[in-house]
This record gives structure tokens, sequence and C-alpha cells, in this order.
């Protein structure tokens, strides 16, 4: 008599996380909202590492100043791989700076959110249309979203009051997301849609914390969104 065929592994996704620590519990939310469960068993199996002691991004890679956390989260990508993950993400979009060098280092598929959120993006908005950008000096000053926006003939523009923007990420670390930063960050999207932006990116995942307080006024495509629903694509695939 044949062997009953073994039963299909379920995927397992990674999360390299702590980047900040209240981002990657957001990324957590959003899957577990995107996914069409009924019941628990319907659920996305995640592991997550939570991992707050990654070497500051801003520090590597502006102020020169620290050291870089590529080690660190080429060990955290190899543990969640031995540890079973059948891919990886990562909710941080400074971060996807190094993402290249940590695909590297394993065998599984890192989900890259700065070419899914790009894609996602030009489909959203007519061809040359300009994207108003909401991130952190270092993503902005790398060129982290630039490439794969004008990949697809987009233009980008970013607040006059970027150093406004700073002070929100630095409030939301720091457990703050008040009535306050909110309404700072609305403003703040409403002048880029004044200065001729046809949509507003969200593209750091501490202001992902805080894209409902935007959402009513303008119109907002917010990266950290778009990794949960591919991470649900492909995990039901």
């Amino acid at each position: 008599m044949a062997e009953a065929a073994a039963p299909k592994r379920r995927p397992l996704v990674g999360i390299i996380g702590g980047m900040g620590p209240e981002a990657t519990v957001d990324l957590m939310r959003r899957i577990i909202l995107a996914t069409p469960a009924r019941d628990d068993a319907d659920h996305i199996h995640v592991l997550a590492d939570n991992n707050p002691a990654v070497p500051s991004r801003i520090k590597a890679l502006i102020e020169k100043t620290g050291p870089s956390p590529l080690p660190e989260l080429v060990r955290m990508a190899k543990g969640l791989a031995s540890s079973g993950a059948t891919m990886l993400a990562m909710p941080c979009n400074t971060a996807h700076y190094y993402a290249g060098d940590i695909a590297a280092a394993v065998t599984i598929p890192l989900l890259d959110m700065i070419v899914l959120t790009a894609d996602r993006v030009a489909k959203m908005v007519p061809p040359k249309a300009t994207i108003g950008m909401l991130a952190s000096t270092a993503a902005i000053d790398i060129g982290l979203y630039e490439r794969a926006l004008r990949g697809h003939g987009l233009e980008i523009n970013t607040p006059d009051r970027q150093g406004d923007v700073m002070a929100i990420i630095r409030a939301v670390k720091a457990g703050d997301t008040g009535t306050a930063q909110r309404e700072d960050l609305s403003d703040i999207a409403d002048e880029l849609m004044q200065a001729g932006a046809d949509i507003v990116l969200v593209a750091c995942t501490e202001l992902s914390i805080l894209t409902d307080s935007i959402t009513k006024t303008v119109p907002v495509v917010d990266a950290l969104t778009v990794l949960a629903e591919e991470i649900v694509a492909r995990t039901r695939a």
C-alpha cells in the first residue's frame, strides 16, 4: 500500500524586527487584518525577532558615528531561516538599504518593501505623477525610493518641514502617538498635496503608526500595509 503523501508545509513568515518594536507589532496586526480568516487556523504563521538592539541606521548611514547594522540584520535573518522561516520581511524602510546583502546571506526570499511599494504606487497614479513622500531623512538622503519610483517614471517631492517629520518619528519611537503628532503629520501631508503631489507615500514604519490620521484628507499608500498585504498574498497562493 502506498504511503500517504506528507502534508504540505505551511509557510512561516520570519520578521526581522525591532526597528522600532511598535512598528514590528503593527506589521503583525496588519497581517492579521489583511487575512481573510474565519478561524484561528486560517491565520498566517509568523515568527518575529523583535530586536531593539539593531544598531541605528541613521548613525551608520547619515551621521557616520555608529556601527553598521548589517551584521546584526544578517544574524537575525539566518536565525529566522534556521528556525524554519520560508520567507522574510523587514518592517523598516531605511534598513532596506541593506536588503541586497541580507538576501544574499540566506536561501529564502526577503520581500523587498521598497520595490513592492513602488510597484503598487505606479498602479495607483497616472504616468509622470508626483509622489509626496513622508520618510526619515536617512531614507531620503540615500535615495531609498528614488530609483524604484523613477524606474516607473514617477517624481518624488519631500516636505519643506522635514525637520518636523523627524521630530514626529522621534516622538513615536518614544511612545508618543497622541493628537499633536497626528495633527502635525496630517498638516504636512496636506502641504505635500498643495505643492503638487498626486498621492502621499508613507515610507517610514514609525509614521505608519499614524497613517490613519491622514487618510481622511489625502490619498495615501502606506509601505507597511503594502508589505502586509503582499505577505498575505504570497502565503495564501
